[in-house]
């Protein structure tokens, strides 16, 4: 294959010109990164999640290594949607690449509130509801439950004409069962998974480690987990997946594609190698020209199982 594989996406009505996208609460509010990478070659920006109103978070500590991850109990830690748009999208909309505002209410209220708010505001490429924060209390009601997370899609999408995307937890007993939900609202694309619960304990002062106890679990701890649920949902539905989760090389980005995934989102490595998305994306052509596959597109859900 002489000529270089599109890498170009489409999830529902957002189109991307790259599958490399970084997760929610990895990348801050870009600033923090741009002396490192070139942002402008991302696929997508996902910015820290907003709430309606300020959050001071969880007490510390809200962050422990584990051997193959990170535990992390953060509590959406925001100033409010009001002064991220004030202070931080007049900045992003300048990077050069799709933002996706990560957005959380504590009520469905909140969620089709701040959807439609964000209908005005220069430089957002679409919205992906956070209905999977497993550190807040109410954090994961909309993604534990089918028909709650049907209608708030739904409602979301009737309140803000810009592309719709539902954040999803694997902690359920059936990924499909809200896959299908948020399909059903009318999500253009489908995130997951979000971080899985778990918690770190300090035998000898017999105490937990976390202030909030339990937080989630991130890393490539959870790329087998991950895997698995854009499996089954991609069997369960035709909306665009994006998969999370433990992704830090190219091969971890074609598993996911092979598995159902039209894009990814990195997040943890982030942490520990601030340029992982460059060197992920200079790396994908090759990957995909090993599958003979023209475009990302072709490489998506070909997993012969």
């Amino acid at each position: 294959m002489s000529t270089l594989p599109d890498l170009r996406i489409q999830l529902g009505r957002l189109s991307l010109p790259n599958p490399i996208l970084v997760a929610s609460g990895t990348f801050g509010y870009a600033r923090e990164m741009e002396r490192l990478i070139d942002l402008s070659r991302l696929g997508g920006i996902v910015p820290k999640t907003v709430t309606r109103q300020p959050r001071i978070g969880n007490p510390p500590w809200r962050t422990i290594e584990t051997p193959a991850g990170m535990l992390n109990s953060i509590g959406l830690d925001n100033d409010g949607i009001d002064a991220f748009i004030q202070h931080h999208m007049p900045y992003l909309a300048t990077v050069g690449a799709p933002i996706i505002v990560s957005i959380a209410g504590r009520t469905a209220e909140e969620f089709v509130e701040m959807s439609a708010q964000l209908n005005e505001v220069q430089g957002v490429a679409a919205v992906e509801l956070n209905v999977s924060c497993p550190n807040v209390s109410g954090g994961v009601d909309f993604g534990t439950n089918a028909p709650m997370c049907e209608r708030l899609v739904a409602d979301c999408r009737r309140a803000c004409w810009r592309p719709i995307i539902a954040k999803l937890t694997p902690n359920v007993t059936s990924i499909t069962d809200i896959a299908k939900a948020a399909e059903a609202g009318g999500a253009d694309a489908i995130s997951l998974i979000n971080t899985c619960q778990g918690m770190a304990v300090d035998w000898r002062r017999r105490r937990p480690m976390l202030g909030n106890v339990i937080g989630g679990l991130s890393g490539p701890a959870i790329k087998p987990i991950a895997l698995r649920c854009i499996y089954q949902a991609a069997k369960a539905v035709r909306t665009p997946l994006i998969g999370i989760g433990g992704i830090a090389t190219v091969d971890d980005v074609m598993e996911f594609l092979v598995a159902g995934a039209t894009a990814v989102q990195l997040g943890t490595a982030n942490f520990y190698n601030p340029t992982v998305s460059m060197q992920v994306l200079d790396a994908l052509p090759a990957a995909l020209r090993e599958l003979n596959a023209a475009s990302v597109a072709e490489a998506v859900g070909t997993l012969q199982a």
